[in-house]
């Protein structure tokens, strides 16, 4: 990939709807669970362009990993934070060195993501939480999902059989991107019955960043629904069905 690539997508993950609405949706779920945490150590895995490293600077210290090793070094030239290339099934870390182990939108990326999971909990200090956030339901899966490179799409019981095994608790689980789960399936089920009519696939595919653009009104209307996850989840509110599914784990004394 070249460097105009990188510049791309580190242009999107700061003003696209889905990015800028998700982070702020994870830095208050954050504070929220964790009761406010300060000066806790974080590791961020598939930290991508640095955004939500970024964000979680403001809990503590901040580690990065990133798998792609032309992504890790263009991110290296801006980031703040402390970035290395690695794998998160096979994480570069001693057991029990970091308070928050977080993998947004990641573990659908990998083929055994239970082997990440497992690596997760492994450097989670016991007390310690691990943040997961994954795209949901296999029949929403798009061109979205194959431009992306996802192996799959989770239901909520899918997501809590890789977790549920370990040692500890889960202490926050829902759905989110709910306001708009109805028009995505409608628009993801549509595209795809129409490209089964048109027959073998394209060549040429799109995520539905490049479908409704990056920038101007239809990026502000999607922000501005997704933003009312936002309040509702604030409020205490959980989803039944959405989009993607957020869980927090609290890992026991070992």
């Amino acid at each position: 990939m070249d460097q105009q690539y990188f510049k791309e997508y580190y242009h999107l993950e700061r003003v696209n709807w889905w990015f800028t609405v998700r982070r702020k949706i994870l830095r208050d779920r954050i504070h929220h669970i964790l009761n406010n945490p300060k000066g806790i150590q974080s590791l961020n895995i598939g930290a991508a362009t640095g955004t939500t490293s970024d964000m979680l600077t403001e809990f503590g210290e901040v580690m990065s990993v990133e798998y792609d090793q032309e992504c890790c070094e263009y991110t290296k030239t801006f980031l703040s934070t402390p970035l290395i290339q690695g794998s998160i099934t096979e994480l570069p870390f001693a057991n029990n060195s970091y308070d928050l182990v977080c993998a947004f939108d990641v573990i659908e990326h990998v083929e055994d993501d239970a082997k990440a999971v497992e690596e997760m909990m492994r450097v989670c200090k016991p007390g310690g939480h691990i943040a997961i956030t994954v795209p949901a339901y296999a029949f929403l899966w798009g061109e979205h999902d194959v431009i992306n490179q996802h192996f799959r799409r989770y239901t909520r019981s899918e997501l809590l059989g890789l977790i549920k095994k370990h040692n500890g608790k889960i202490v926050y689980l829902t759905y989110f991107n709910s306001f708009l789960f109805i028009p995505i399936a409608a628009f993801r089920l549509i595209a795809t019955g129409l490209n089964k009519l048109k027959g073998p696939k394209k060549e040429n595919i799109e995520s539905d960043h490049a479908i409704f653009g990056t920038e101007g009104f239809f990026n502000n209307l999607l922000a501005g629904i997704f933003s009312i996850d936002y309040y509702f989840l604030k409020w205490g509110i959980r989803f039944p069905a959405g989009v993607s599914i957020m869980v927090f784990f609290k890992k026991e004394s070992e």
